[in-house]
């Protein structure tokens, strides 16, 4: 198969596998998919803020980890791009968990002797390779199962 199908369509996996951005698609979110998005968000923050005054930071921390948006995202892309799209999607928000927990590392272990600025910096560069590689890792895996699954 070409790629070319829809979103959802159960089609091939050329174009379906590469990151991209798309604006468009972005822009003709309807506004109520965003406000779930965004409400979802900050009711999870709320939380976070409320567990932070309660139990201390750390433990709040951890709730501001929780990934916010995705269930509410992959929950409308589910309803309006089909189960495979909402997959693909609570799999690359994994992969970016990896990145964060990078991040995370990096930024404890170098804010204790330098300042933020170069400590945020570094940790992002970690965030971006971490992610990355887990990405090209998994795609590398899936491209090995389908070639020997003849598909």
């Amino acid at each position: 198969m070409s790629g070319a199908e829809g979103p959802g369509s159960g089609g091939g996996d050329e174009g379906t596998d590469r990151v991209r951005v798309e604006w468009r698609a972005a822009a003709r979110t309807p506004r109520k998919d965003m406000l779930v998005r965004f409400g979802f968000g900050a009711g999870v923050s709320l939380v976070a803020a409320v567990v932070s005054a309660q139990f201390g930071p750390f433990v709040g921390g951890v709730f501001l980890a929780f990934p916010a948006i995705l269930l509410a995202s992959v929950t409308l892309v589910a309803e309006e791009e089909g189960l495979r799209r909402a997959r693909d999607d609570a799999r690359g928000a994994a992969l970016g968990t990896l990145g964060l927990l990078a991040f995370a590392v990096v930024v404890t272990v170098l804010v204790r002797h330098h300042s933020a600025w170069p400590a945020l910096v570094a940790a992002t560069a970690a965030w971006a390779v971490v992610s990355l590689a887990a990405y090209a890792v998994a795609r590398a895996m899936g491209r090995g199962g389908d070639e020997r699954s003849g598909g």
